[in-house]
Protein backbone atom coordinates (compact mmCIF):
# COMPACT_ATOMS: atom_id res chain seq x y z
CA UNK A 1 0.00 0.00 0.00
CA UNK A 2 1.43 3.32 -0.95
CA UNK A 3 0.99 6.25 1.36
CA UNK A 4 -1.36 9.42 0.55
CA UNK A 5 1.18 11.82 0.31
CA UNK A 6 4.84 12.89 0.33
CA UNK A 7 6.44 15.46 2.66
CA UNK A 8 9.30 18.01 1.48
CA UNK A 9 11.39 20.72 2.93
CA UNK A 10 11.49 23.71 0.09
CA UNK A 11 14.19 25.63 0.53
CA UNK A 12 13.73 29.16 -0.50
CA UNK A 13 16.55 31.66 -1.87
CA UNK A 14 16.26 35.32 -3.32
CA UNK A 15 13.19 35.87 -5.14
CA UNK A 16 11.41 32.79 -3.42
CA UNK A 17 12.24 34.12 -0.15
CA UNK A 18 11.07 37.58 -0.73
CA UNK A 19 7.92 36.02 -2.03
CA UNK A 20 7.17 34.03 0.72
CA UNK A 21 8.80 36.15 3.62
CA UNK A 22 10.68 32.72 5.39
CA UNK A 23 13.72 30.59 4.61
CA UNK A 24 11.69 27.39 3.63
CA UNK A 25 8.68 25.54 3.41
CA UNK A 26 7.61 22.38 4.64
CA UNK A 27 4.74 20.81 2.14
CA UNK A 28 2.42 17.67 1.23
CA UNK A 29 2.35 16.46 -1.92
CA UNK A 30 1.16 12.83 -3.56
CA UNK A 31 3.69 10.65 -4.42
CA UNK A 32 5.55 11.59 -8.18
CA UNK A 33 5.40 14.23 -7.54
CA UNK A 34 7.56 16.23 -9.50
CA UNK A 35 9.98 19.43 -9.32
CA UNK A 36 8.14 21.14 -11.82
CA UNK A 37 4.86 20.32 -9.98
CA UNK A 38 5.89 21.70 -7.20
CA UNK A 39 7.48 24.93 -9.00
CA UNK A 40 4.23 24.96 -10.76
CA UNK A 41 2.03 25.34 -7.16
CA UNK A 42 4.35 28.53 -5.92
CA UNK A 43 3.81 30.35 -8.73
CA UNK A 44 -0.05 29.65 -8.71
CA UNK A 45 0.35 30.90 -5.17
CA UNK A 46 2.41 34.19 -6.20
CA UNK A 47 1.45 34.48 -9.79
CA UNK A 48 4.96 36.90 -10.43
CA UNK A 49 7.46 34.30 -9.43
CA UNK A 50 6.49 33.39 -13.05
CA UNK A 51 8.91 35.06 -14.80
CA UNK A 52 11.78 33.05 -12.79
CA UNK A 53 10.11 29.34 -13.68
CA UNK A 54 12.59 29.02 -16.92
CA UNK A 55 15.32 30.52 -15.51
CA UNK A 56 15.11 28.43 -11.49
CA UNK A 57 17.47 25.26 -11.32
CA UNK A 58 16.69 22.63 -9.28
CA UNK A 59 18.88 20.96 -6.07
CA UNK A 60 17.17 17.63 -4.16
CA UNK A 61 19.31 16.33 -1.25
CA UNK A 62 22.69 18.42 -2.37
CA UNK A 63 22.19 17.68 -6.19
CA UNK A 64 21.55 19.45 -8.80
CA UNK A 65 18.65 17.58 -11.07
CA UNK A 66 16.29 18.47 -13.50
CA UNK A 67 12.92 19.47 -13.72
CA UNK A 68 11.03 16.29 -13.95
CA UNK A 69 12.98 14.01 -11.29
CA UNK A 70 10.41 13.00 -9.05
CA UNK A 71 10.59 13.47 -5.39
CA UNK A 72 10.04 11.20 -2.68
CA UNK A 73 9.18 11.39 1.10
CA UNK A 74 11.73 13.47 3.39
CA UNK A 75 13.37 15.42 0.19
CA UNK A 76 14.63 18.95 0.85
CA UNK A 77 14.32 20.71 -2.53
CA UNK A 78 16.18 23.78 -2.97
CA UNK A 79 15.08 26.11 -5.66
CA UNK A 80 17.73 28.08 -7.66
CA UNK A 81 16.58 31.32 -9.39
CA UNK A 82 19.10 33.23 -11.09
CA UNK A 83 21.73 35.49 -9.33
CA UNK A 84 23.95 38.55 -10.11
CA UNK A 85 27.07 38.81 -8.37
CA UNK A 86 29.91 41.98 -8.35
Amino acid sequence: MSQAFITITIKLFAIYQEAYGVPELRRQFPPETTLSNVLDELVREHPPLAKWRDLTRFGVNLQFVDGDTCLKDGDELVLIPPVSGG
